[in-house]
């Protein structure tokens, strides 16, 4: 039923949980799961960090999306893992329409405290403009 996966991470805890359900998704239906980052580089995310803060977001995104990848490996679960810049939400849809991808999994919530309500719901934003 779903043969490739999308799991957007942040490496919140949020993701931590969800990722659970992904890796028992992909066990019972053989799928591989992408892992992806998105290293926030819009304004929004420009009017916090400075200079070359953008590749420490890069280097954070590649130990989250590598950590991802291991925990599926220890569970036989095929991974593509890849980080990306860009506005999260474009990114997450535009990514898994441009893959054909079957399913995204993801929280409903990441970012902690007064961040989460000043970004808005990335999943929410994600499931109204996914077709």
């Amino acid at each position: 039923m779903f043969d490739q996966i999308l799991f957007p991470t942040d490496g919140s805890d949020g993701a931590e949980f969800a990722l659970e359900h992904v890796l028992d998704l992909a066990v019972r239906h053989d799928a591989t799961v992408h892992i992806l980052n998105v290293a926030e580089t819009t304004q929004n995310g420009l009017l916090q960090i400075r200079g070359d803060d953008v590749d420490v977001l890069e280097q954070e995104g590649e130990r989250a999306v590598r950590e991802v990848a291991e925990r599926a490996h220890g569970r036989g679960v095929d991974t593509v893992a890849e980080v990306v810049r860009g506005e999260p939400y474009c990114e997450i849809v535009d990514y898994a329409e441009t893959h054909g991808l079957d399913l995204v999994v993801m929280p409903t919530h990441g970012r902690r405290g007064l961040e989460r309500f000043r970004l808005g719901s990335t999943s929410e934003r994600v499931v109204r403009r996914a077709r």
